[in-house]
């Protein structure tokens, strides 16, 4: 039996060369409208188009204390907000397409985002990482301190963080 070595200077790492499984990897990516959630759009998707297998969730949570009024009055606004959140994400699915090929799914929830957030990732069994931008120094986001700080042991997929001032140029030479 063949086995793969890594020799990284210190004790090494050995083990049976196996054949890759075929498996659908997809990287999930909140859609807010925000300058660091463009940065990391751009970013999830230039990854998931050269993963094997690889595919895009554009995810968009609808708050539900947005519709707090008379029930016809709530129910035009849920519609609304549902109108206007598929504008936005069809909006992007289209400009990543152009870009770079993928035609990601598109998600939309009502809810807390973080609780939503985290029960679809629950849920979900290809998904290969979560990717969110940070917000300036010192702001990096809701998002960003609960999945990098609270949940960052306990969740079954990697968090990839993408500084939201990066340049669509700077993403690009990485991806």
């Amino acid at each position: 039996m063949m086995t793969d070595t890594i020799d990284s200077g210190g004790p090494q790492i050995s083990g049976p060369i196996r054949p890759i499984k075929k498996r659908y990897r997809k990287l999930l990516v909140v859609v807010d409208g925000s300058p660091e959630s463009k940065v990391a759009i751009r970013f999830a998707a230039a990854r998931a188009a050269h993963i094997t297998g690889g595919g895009l969730i554009l995810f968009h949570c609808i708050r539900p204390g947005e519709f707090q009024h008379w029930m016809a009055v709530a129910d035009r606004m849920r519609e609304e907000a549902y109108e206007e959140a598929r504008v936005l994400l069809d909006e992007v699915a289209e400009r990543l397409h152009s870009y770079c090929g993928i035609t990601p799914e598109v998600r939309i929830i009502e809810g807390e985002p973080k609780e939503q957030l985290l029960k679809f990732i629950d849920e979900t069994p290809d998904i290969f990482g979560l990717v969110l931008g940070a917000g300036p120094a010192g702001n990096p986001g809701p998002l960003v301190d609960y999945f990098a700080h609270d949940l960052a042991g306990s969740l079954k997929c990697p968090v990839m963080l993408v500084p939201g001032n990066m340049s669509y140029e700077q993403v690009d030479e990485m991806a």
